[in-house]
């Protein structure tokens, strides 16, 4: 099988060098590499021309991530295809693991993988992600119960023909696509997972998780997407599903200290599961412990 790796940039002259060479140093090495420039002002394309021929770069007006990477998925040939943030790193075996999955298991449609998550500036590990799930996954993806998938860009490969599949990235969300692709891959095809971390995934203040407000905004739209796609067996988790989700904006909003926004999806999240009051009502205890 052929793989391409497509990295999405915009800004990241800083970072995308070791990206590209973190791709390079992989012990199945990519049959070809793509850099989508989405309209960068800063030495990004100084950066990306100092890799010659082994790279190719097409550079187009900023559009957001979404629609670069589904840029960079057409230009491609591959069977497989990973996708690379400009501003992470894989571990040199993260390819050959991923791939081997897909020859063994042809109804697989998406590997993922752990996650080292490191400060940009020192350089120190934050957290080790690797819980996630493997199989039939789209449920636990649409509850938030568990950790189903490693939903960073940079953790998951994809065949073609399940991107194709899916639709591939919805260009008009700007956080949370790749949790949206995920299901839409999940309610098609089984998912593999590989419980190592194998992506280096830098934690810095330009990282589009960061905005809170604007994560709302996608992932409404995919729940929007996904109850009037899924059918009634979809339908019946409405609730449950909601509840869990504006449990974690409530606690998302909080830490960024946006008070007003947490008592607005706290109040959601209770409205859509009454059970979950008792989350809330402990809620300044468990801030106390740092556990929530």
């Amino acid at each position: 099988m052929r793989i391409s790796v497509i990295i999405p940039t915009f800004n990241y002259g800083r970072f995308i060098g070791d990206a590209i060479q973190s791709a390079w140093a992989q012990t199945r090495s990519p049959d070809e590499l793509i850099v989508v420039d989405d309209g960068s002002t800063d030495n990004t394309s100084e950066v990306v021309a100092g890799f010659g021929e082994r790279v190719k770069y097409i550079r187009r007006e900023n559009s957001g991530v979404s629609s670069a990477r589904n840029r960079g998925v057409e230009e491609s040939s591959g069977d497989l295809i990973a996708f690379l943030d400009a501003d992470d790193i894989w571990e040199p075996r993260k390819l050959e693991k991923q791939a081997k999955l897909f020859e063994r298991d042809g109804r697989i449609g998406l590997v993922h993988c752990g996650m080292r998550e490191f400060d940009s500036e020192s350089g120190e590990t934050i957290a080790l992600h690797t819980e996630g799930m493997e199989g039939e996954v789209a449920e636990a993806l649409l509850l938030w119960e568990k950790v189903a998938v490693n939903v960073s860009g940079s953790a998951i490969m994809v065949s073609r023909e399940a991107f194709e599949a899916a639709g591939g990235f919805d260009p008009r969300q700007k956080c949370g696509e790749d949790w949206d692709l995920c299901y839409r891959i999940a309610r098609r095809y089984r998912v593999g997972f590989v419980r190592e971390p194998l992506v280096n995934y830098r934690s810095h203040g330009a990282a589009a998780h960061r905005n809170v407000r604007e994560m709302e905004r996608g992932m409404g739209l995919f729940y929007q997407k996904a109850f009037a796609d899924g059918g009634p067996e979809v339908a019946a988790l409405r609730r449950r599903a909601l509840g869990n989700y504006n449990r974690v904006l409530a606690g998302s909003y909080f830490r960024s200290g946006k008070y007003v926004d947490f008592l607005r999806t706290a109040a959601k999240s209770v409205w859509y599961r009454p059970a979950g009051i008792g989350y809330f009502a402990a809620f300044p205890c468990r801030r106390l412990r740092g556990t929530s």
